[in-house]
């Protein structure tokens, strides 16, 4: 399928039709690749995504505290979302890589994926303004809107470990690095979380191991493992 079909086929999904195609092409431009590229535009649309969206539940839910919302919208911007809607964008397809990345998969990566989504934010609005880029993130998250209750809106995994550790008067976990490969720009980190479960008839020490593209999501990754492993 030829380019331009694809880029038509993503402005029908965003039910957005861009008046200036070199911004949306610049937003599928990895740093990466020759040419103008999209950090900037990431940037803009990672600061107007958490407005839209702490204004949307700011309306949806009145009788949420300032905590309830802090975690319904860091669940809803988090990469992994991002990455699942730049998915079902297809946006793996039409992105701009460098030779280093395109044969490291770097269309399949969930950073990669989640900044050129929020590029392609960060381009709406300086092609239309703020209520376009408004109405491209309502229609784009209705569904994950209808989804959400307050329910949802648990602390982050190393808080409910780390408190649910207290609450047992048990050893707080403790998280190591063991791996980390990639550039500066674009790295991978790999940790490990250890804990001391005397809550059993004996001592046992427990491990997980899960990565991220930063410390604090592999860290937050590894202690929801653990909590699965627990039982919480």
């Amino acid at each position: 399928m030829s380019e331009t079909l694809l880029l038509d086929g993503l402005q029908k999904a965003l039910n957005y039709r861009f008046r200036d195609a070199a911004l949306l092409r610049q937003a599928l431009t990895h740093r990466s690749a020759q040419g103008a590229h999209n950090e900037r535009l990431e940037f803009l649309g990672d600061s107007i995504l958490g407005f839209v969206i702490a204004a949307k539940l700011y309306q949806l839910f009145p009788e949420a505290n300032e905590g309830q919302m802090t975690r319904l919208r860091a669940r809803l911007v988090k990469e992994k979302s991002l990455a699942e809607i730049a998915h079902e964008l297809a946006l793996g397809e039409l992105l701009n890589l460098g030779s280093g990345e395109l044969k490291s998969g770097g269309y399949r990566r969930a950073s990669i994926l989640s900044d050129a989504f929020e590029a392609l934010l960060g381009a709406v609005y300086l092609d239309s303004g703020l209520p376009a880029a408004e109405q491209v993130i309502h229609h784009l998250y209705l569904s994950r809107y209808q989804a959400l209750s307050l329910s949802m809106a648990e602390k982050d995994p190393k808080t409910r470990l780390q408190e649910w550790l207290q609450s047992r008067r048990q050893a707080l976990p403790d998280y190591q690095v063991v791996k980390s490969e990639g550039k500066d720009h674009n790295k991978m980190y790999w940790v490990e979380c250890h804990l001391t479960n005397s809550h059993q008839s004996e001592a046992q020490t427990l491990a997980t191991t899960a990565s991220g593209s930063s410390r604090r999501k592999a860290e937050q990754s590894a202690a929801e493992k653990m909590l699965e492993k627990l039982g919480v």
